[in-house]
């Protein structure tokens, strides 16, 4: 895979960026849009997008003066075609 696995089951394994994948799995939004969902600072919000983006799992796209975050569906395509392909090798 070209994103390396081990940074995106990292990214995974927060509850807090499990909670902001389930965010824009229903529409993109801003950092401060993500950040009104929680109960912690802008900068651990921040830190955690950061991760995700590095992960691939997120995709960030700065308009204006705000950046909007998107989830990237093609790394989860390709990391649920490597699981498949484990399970399928089993057989």
């Amino acid at each position: 895979m070209e994103v390396e696995l081990n940074s995106i089951f990292k990214a995974l394994n927060d509850p807090t960026r499990r909670e902001i994948l389930e965010l824009l799995k229903e529409k993109d939004l801003t950092a401060g849009e993500i950040a009104d969902h929680f109960n912690i600072s802008k900068p651990s919000i921040s830190h955690h997008l950061d991760l995700l983006r590095q992960a691939g799992l997120v995709v960030s796209v700065k308009e204006g003066q705000f950046i909007n975050y998107s989830l990237n569906t093609t790394v989860m395509d390709e990391m649920l075609k490597w699981i498949i392909s484990l399970q399928s090798k089993k057989k």
